[in-house]
This record gives structure tokens, C-alpha cells and sequence, in this order.
């Protein structure tokens, strides 16, 4: 079986509680008390963030049932620094929201440290799917 330390179990809520208190003092008064209509990007932004957020406190309690959450950080987080952020820094263009931003992603570099990737492999890669039929 693939058992998970318990010191991975208290890594891995953490992170969650790392997501959810981080996300809980940026992200939540600007959803609660935002005055003006926002743009329909920020909205889609602030409300995923604010989800994602509020679905990290679940990983408190349920911290491998919860992973999947952590891997679709990890993979965004991942994708947006190799195919925007390196580009600009790169060409020398990066401006000061996008510099914020790539240091805000660059958190992500821990989580394949609680990450129990034996785990993922077997409940998420070799385990057989739910039937289609």
C-alpha cells in the first residue's frame, strides 16, 4: 500500500493552509467589499482565487482527497511562469505587476516538496479510472 507520513500529511496541510490564509487576507476583502463592477477577467480571476481559496480549508481535514487542488495549482502556476513570465524577464520587458505576480507563483516551488508524488502515481496515474458505461 501506499501509505503517506504523517509528516507529509502535516506538509501537505501547510500548504493548504498556506493557500487559504494567503489567499483569505488578499483575495476575500476585495470579493466582499469591492464597490465598483470589475472588469470580466478580474472577476473570473478574483472569484477562482477566492474558490480556490475556500476549497483549500477542505484540504485541512482531507488533505489527500484534496490534492488534486494542489496539482492544478502547481500545473497553472508552473505553465504561467515557463510561458509568461520567463519570456519577459527574459527580453528584459517584465514590468512591476508582472514582477508581483511571478514572485507571488514562484511560492509554488515548494509544493513538489509535499507533494506525496508515490501517491499521485498510484491513485492518479496507474489506478484504473471509473468506468465510462
Amino acid at each position: 500500500m501506499n501509505e503517506v507520513s504523517l509528516f507529509r500529511l502535516y506538509f501537505l496541510r501547510a500548504l493548504y493552509l498556506l493557500v487559504s490564509v494567503g489567499l483569505g487576507i488578499t483575495v476575500w476583502p476585495g470579493v466582499i467589499f469591492h464597490e465598483e463592477p470589475w472588469e470580466l477577467m478580474e472577476g473570473v480571476v478574483q472569484c477562482m482565487l477566492a474558490a480556490f481559496s475556500a476549497l483549500s480549508l477542505l484540504g485541512l481535514r482531507y488533505p489527500l482527497q484534496m490534492l488534486p487542488l494542489l496539482l492544478w495549482e502547481l500545473v497553472w502556476k508552473s505553465i504561467w511562469l515557463i510561458v509568461v513570465a520567463i519570456p519577459l524577464w527574459s527580453a528584459g520587458t517584465m514590468d512591476e505587476s508582472t514582477w508581483e505576480t511571478a514572485s507571488a507563483c514562484l511560492l509554488v516551488l515548494i509544493f513538489p516538496f509535499g507533494i506525496p508524488w508515490r501517491y499521485v502515481f498510484a491513485h492518479y496515474v496507474k489506478k484504473p479510472g471509473a468506468r465510462w458505461r
